[in-house]
């Protein structure tokens, strides 16, 4: 049995990494910021070294891509970030435990159309968000070696709000919806994810990982129109370009397209086709929804 203490434990992805362990055996205690908060050292040290644990899941982050453009929010995504991973880090050396810290395409900028790969260090964030993402990871790999760098894209999870959630219910409102077409990436369920990371926390097998669910690279476009099949919904969806599409303060990856290879060569199973991950997790909501 590990004890594993999970940051971001009221968020879509810590919500169900907590779960996840608990349904193996494991201690896990969830944290956010009422118990923790990440940005201070102090509370940081006191909190860790209580729990002494052998894995610290980072899943807390600044993660409103458009309102980190914001002036007066840069200094708070930076203290959360990077400031706030580097704690967790510094703490994790000091105790020797192991630290996951999920991370983000956006640290990449988002051109052409070859998937990235885990161990690319091309990076040229094009945001506030992708920026300091990347820091965090910096900080991360600079200060440990026992540490997973996994990086995601378009996660969707039960506990929190996401682009499923946000088409269901303005699929309920409007007969037609624009949604653009020309970014594209898989999408990542975080009820598979959180099994994923689980299986990192109970080996040895550190560095750079890319995970989102299988079944093919994809646009927004596509994956709504997916959302609205599966869900029964006649709502018609018609494809637009970012240009187009406008109101994004924050520049956006073109290319999402993660490299998962390094999963699979280093003994770890990958997650489920995405395309079956939207049907459970359909299940899930609208039995949540209708309760």
């Amino acid at each position: 049995m590990m004890r594993v203490l999970v940051t971001g434990a009221k968020g879509q992805l810590g919500y169900d990494v907590v779960n996840e362990l608990i349904g193996r055996g494991h201690q896990a205690i969830g944290v956010d910021i009422e118990e923790m908060d990440i940005t201070d050292a102090i509370s940081v040290n006191k909190v860790i070294t209580e729990v002494s644990p052998d894995v610290v899941v980072h899943c807390a982050a600044w993660t409103a891509v458009d309102a980190a453009e914001d002036k007066e929010n840069i200094p708070k995504v930076k203290a959360i970030n990077v400031d706030g991973t580097r704690n967790i880090a510094e703490i994790c050396k000091k105790l020797d435990c192991k630290m996951i810290y999920i991370s983000t395409d956006y640290v990449f900028n988002g051109q052409g159309d070859t998937p990235w790969q885990p161990d690319c260090k091309e990076y040229v964030p094009l945001c506030v968000y992708g920026q300091t993402k990347l820091d965090g990871e910096l900080a991360v790999s600079s200060i440990l070696d026992k540490y997973f760098i996994v990086r995601i894209a378009w996660i969707f999870g039960v506990n929190g709000s996401n682009f499923v959630k946000t088409m269901l219910s303005a699929g309920r409102k409007y007969p037609e919806l624009r949604v653009v077409n020309d970014q594209i990436g898989t999408p990542t369920y975080t009820y598979d994810l959180a099994r994923l990371l689980a299986d990192m926390a109970e080996t040895e097998k550190y560095g750079y990982y890319h995970a989102t669910n299988e079944g093919g690279y994809i646009s927004w476009y596509d994956f709504a129109c997916e959302i609205f099949r599966q869900a029964g919904y006649s709502t018609r969806v018609i494809p637009v370009t970012t240009e187009e599409y406008g109101l994004s303060r924050a520049v956006r990856p073109f290319n999402s397209r993660l490299d998962k290879s390094k999963l699979t060569a280093n003994g770890f199973k990958p997650l489920p086709a995405w395309q079956d991950a939207l049907s459970r997790y359909l299940k899930e909501v609208r039995y949540k929804w209708d309760r």
